[in-house]
């Protein structure tokens, strides 16, 4: 039963970024209710319902007792988010933003037309397309599907033309873009307000293994006061010109000839901003509350110079990852260890370790050996 006055967000799906919604709820006072997948969800104890999220009498049921629904992941389908909106339910991300989140085909053209800087791209919709855009850009490409990709799936490189004939039977259409000579990547996380305040994170510095993201850095190091702009007004520029609602993360590439260029976008709280819960005045999952349910935004500024997040990916196969934390506590104090419920299994996300002082390398240094507690 909902108690009078107390604000209840409805969250859409039962994994980890549900799961880290919960902690700062209950310190804001806010009921928070989720519709998980399954019964051993990883925000199983936030759960109120259990069902199928693309079925829309499921997530109208769910809805009914709600103040606003927001997200964990960005794959209810079109037809559902709008018929919760047609039915007066307050959808934060609303579905205009988050058919950008959804379709990167899409986003590729909406973005063009917010005037962001991104890498040439094209759509293809035959294997003599995709090779005349290879042609035209120096041999190799990135292709990526329009739909369903994350954490390097639906991503390939490739060299001609017919290497991604399966994919081309599966879409219409597939994004190709141009191979960026990168740097490093980025990630520059945003949260806004139905009425429009905004609040931007300092941009961090991503490491990718495989496809995964492993470390984040923040703030990037070395990232010049330029690069702090540029980042914070794309992704303002992006939020804005998207009429995003809740946290917006940005991945970029910082090129090897200073341009700074949106990859890809999360209309939700992001692994890059996992950091936030233990270096942030206000985490990403509290603000992004705070934000879907239009409350002030709260101070985003690190609380000490270097906070570094390390993935924990898989962790000990045929033991529970809470095995492990013992050692880890006792062996590096220091560390912020957060688990997800999940069994391990090779390349899975399980976990996060954050460690945050004064020294990049020596932060660096205990939030690696931490996270190596966990390995094989």
């Amino acid at each position: 039963m909902q108690v009078m006055g107390v604000p209840v967000v409805g969250v859409v799906g039962g994994g980890q970024l549900a799961r880290m919604m919960v902690p700062p709820a209950i310190a804001l006072g806010i009921e928070i209710r989720v519709l998980a997948e399954k019964p051993d969800a990883s925000a199983r104890l936030a759960a109120s319902a259990v069902g199928d999220y693309r079925d829309l009498e499921t997530v109208r049921t769910f809805a009914k007792d709600v103040d606003v629904i927001t997200f964990d992941h960005e794959h209810v389908p079109q037809d559902v988010l709008r018929a919760l909106v047609t039915d007066g339910v307050a959808v934060h991300p609303g579905p205009d933003a988050l058919q950008f989140a959804q379709d990167k085909l899409e986003m590729r053209r909406r973005l063009a037309e917010v005037g962001v800087p991104m890498p040439d791209w094209a759509g293809v919709r035959n294997a003599e397309e995709l090779q005349a855009f290879i042609d035209e850009h120096g041999g190799a490409a990135i292709v990526k599907t329009p739909r369903g990709g994350y954490d390097g799936h639906g991503v390939r490189k490739v060299t001609a033309g017919t290497e991604v004939a399966d994919w081309f039977a599966d879409f219409d259409e597939l994004l190709v873009e141009e191979l960026v000579d990168f740097r490093r990547e980025l990630a520059q996380l945003v949260a806004r307000r139905p009425s429009g305040q905004m609040a931007a994170w300092p941009v961090v510095e991503t490491v990718q293994v495989d496809g995964v993201c492993k470390e984040v850095m923040a703030p990037a190091p070395h990232a010049t006061p330029r690069i702090h702009q540029v980042a914070h007004e794309i992704a303002e520029s992006i939020a804005s010109g998207l009429d995003v609602t809740g946290v917006l993360a940005v991945e970029l590439f910082e090129t090897t000839d200073d341009r700074i260029l949106v990859n890809e976008l999360a209309m939700r709280p992001h692994n890059s901003g996992h950091w936030t819960i233990d270096g942030s005045r206000t985490s990403q999952f509290e603000q992004h509350l705070r934000a879907v349910l239009d409350l002030p935004l709260g101070d985003p500024a690190p609380r000490e110079a270097a906070t570094v997040m390390i993935n924990i990916l898989g962790g000990p196969q045929g033991e529970a990852i809470t095995d492990r934390f013992a050692t880890a506590m006792a062996q590096f104090p220091e560390a912020k260890l957060h688990t997800y419920g999940k069994d391990a299994r090779p390349g899975r996300k399980v976990g996060h370790v954050n460690v945050a002082g004064s020294e990049l390398e020596q932060v660096a240094f205990v939030a690696r050996a931490a996270a190596a507690v966990f390995d094989d």
